[in-house]
């Protein structure tokens, strides 16, 4: 590379990248092959609109690329192309959000969507976000008592609100959905079903998570969290009389966005063709045994979990504890001087800040991909126990410890 400064901050990423345990739930690492797919000549075309109805000439090899991405998103989920629709040109998790209401609810309408606090996304109708702008959100929450979803409380507020759209599928809820349980709330107030699976969608396509598609109208997913894909996004639609995926397809462009970006197109292709081996299946599963393991060794040790412990991926971990324990920035910035890296997380019904919480964040995909097993996970979890122990007992002033000097 020509350009000696990009040069060496990408250097010096990768450098970061090789030294740290990467516990960020939604991150991950893709293959040489995604990674050779997002830097190609294909870069350079501009594709405008679907394919066989382009804007711009010399986009042959770009259809097929396109048709080949919608084709394997469909059978890496199983899906047949009589029964579902996929558009593959959303830029990312957020932007494919907001094209599903944007094409189904109108402008004004209401989205019944989990509040951030509890575990849901911004783009699930959070007032700082445009889809609490645009739309008006109906949050709901988990049990007070069991920190899980409480399904008769979600249905009487689904009656009593007549949402327009219902969205199942959360950032920091750790627990297995029932995915037949939104349906019948939905077909109860006669609202949309979309499930917003962008954290669990390499788990579902591994077989260690349950499917949605049997329940939902329409299927949102990011493609770089458990998938192991570029960041991208996927957003999957039924097929019947309501013509769900010709209104997305329309909200996507020209509704939101002109021309996909075709590099990354490919770049998902080539992650889904990845995610249909056999592999993939045993790393999914693994992903899952590995949380179950790092869960209950925390519980040990005497650190409280959220909801009791992890069906999926994902661990929330309240290390504030009503004031015996430490604030989720304290610990994140400590952690990470120690080369591990977490997110700060509020926990249900917290007390404290967004911007300092009770909780982290932590998720097992990254490193079960660089080959860690339950051992492994275990072994990290007590690594943490000891930071975090010793961040308690030296107050706000960081030291430089005998687990830092190691």
């Amino acid at each position: 590379m020509k350009d000696k400064e990009i040069k060496k901050l990408i250097d010096a990423e990768k450098k970061r990248q090789k030294k740290v345990i990467n516990l960020i739930a939604s991150e991950n690492y893709v293959s040489s092959d995604v990674l050779e797919a997002l830097g190609s000549e294909l870069t350079n075309k501009y594709a405008e609109g679907y394919p066989g109805a382009r804007y711009y000439g010399g986009n042959e090899v770009v259809d097929e690329i396109e048709n080949l991405c919608r084709e394997r998103a469909l059978k890496t989920f199983k899906l047949s192309s009589k029964k579902w629709a996929v558009n593959v040109q959303a830029l990312s998790g957020s932007p494919a959000n907001v094209a599903v209401y944007l094409g189904l609810v109108p402008v004004g309408g209401s989205i019944l969507g989990m509040s951030l606090d509890h575990g849901g996304h911004l783009t699930h109708g959070h007032k700082v976000s445009i889809t609490g702008k645009v739309w008006k959100q109906i949050p709901y929450g988990v049990d007070a008592k069991t920190e899980s979803l409480n399904y008769d409380d979600l249905k009487k507020l689904a009656e009593k609100e007549k949402p327009d759209i219902i969205v199942a599928g959360f950032t920091a809820y750790p627990r297995k959905i029932d995915w037949k349980k939104f349906r019948e709330i939905a077909d109860g107030c006669e609202a949309y079903l979309m499930v917003d699976m962008s954290h669990i969608a390499g788990l579902v396509a591994g077989g260690a998570y349950p499917s949605p598609f049997a329940y939902a109208d329409v299927v949102t997913t990011t493609v770089h969290k458990t998938l192991r894909g570029p960041r991208a996004a996927l957003i999957f639609s039924r097929i019947d009389e309501r013509k769900i995926p010709q209104k997305i397809d329309k909200a996507v462009f020209p509704g939101m966005q002109g021309g996909p970006h075709i590099n990354q197109v490919a770049a998902t292709a080539v992650a889904l063709k990845e995610a249909q081996m056999v592999d993939f299946k045993k790393y999914a599963k693994q992903v899952v045994k590995n949380a179950s393991a790092m869960a209950k060794e925390f519980s040990k040790l005497g650190w409280r979990l959220v909801s009791g412990g992890t069906d999926s991926h994902l661990i929330l971990l309240d290390i504030f504890m009503d004031g015996k324990g430490i604030g989720g920035k304290e610990a994140s910035d400590r952690l990470e001087r120690e080369g591990i890296i977490v997110n700060k997380n509020t926990i249900p019904n917290d007390k404290r800040s967004p911007v300092d919480p009770s909780g982290i964040r932590i998720g097992t995909a990254g490193e079960t991909t660089r080959g860690k097993k339950e051992e492994d996970f275990v072994e990290i979890a007590r690594r943490i126990d000891k930071i975090l122990r010793l961040a308690l007992k030296q107050g706000k002033t960081y030291e430089q410890s005998e687990i830092h000097k190691r």
